[in-house]
């Protein structure tokens, strides 16, 4: 599949592996914070470990942990990122996982809202990704994926109205 192509004709094109198998779940933590500085909301990006696009904290689901507890271990884990996360799901967004038998899957993920307290000095991927603190326009401009740019937005607007 040409990289060149849009996300949605991407997505398009493996419609029948959506209907036949359907998608694989996933869990992201969606981190935010006020900046001291500017008084803006800021959000956290970080790389892929493969590709290097932009991207959330995500992972596949875990035994025994509800998806907002996958959430926040991933942030953890991928970004060492910690605060108070949200149990309800904040929204969803579908992308190609490239798998390391380079298949390429159907993934939902279900996102959920992190309040970014602190950062760890050390953590697992550390080094691996790089990681942006950035607006909600310019994260939206970044990530590939546009239901979520559309997180973001919706993200900017929720908590601008509450200033």
């Amino acid at each position: 599949m040409p990289k060149n192509r849009p996300l949605l004709a991407q997505l398009a094109s493996i419609g029948s592996a959506l209907s036949a198998n359907g998608a694989r779940e996933q869990f992201g933590a969606l981190c935010y914070r006020m900046n001291d500085v500017t008084r803006a909301l800021d959000v956290l990006l970080i790389t892929t470990r493969e590709s290097r696009r932009w991207a959330i904290p995500k992972g596949w689901p875990m035994e025994g942990k509800p998806a907002h507890q996958v959430a926040e271990q991933e942030a953890r884990e991928e970004a060492g990122a910690c605060g108070k996360v949200s149990k309800k799901a904040f929204g969803y967004f579908t992308y190609l996982k490239c798998l390391s038998d380079g298949e390429k899957v159907p993934c939902v993920v279900q996102v959920h809202l992190l309040k970014f307290e602190r950062a760890l000095d050390q953590y697992r991927e550390q080094g691996q990704r790089e990681l942006l603190w950035c607006s909600c326009f310019e994260a939206a401009v970044r990530v590939d994926e546009p239901e979520l740019k559309g997180l973001f937005r919706l993200l900017h607007e929720r908590k601008s109205k509450r200033r």
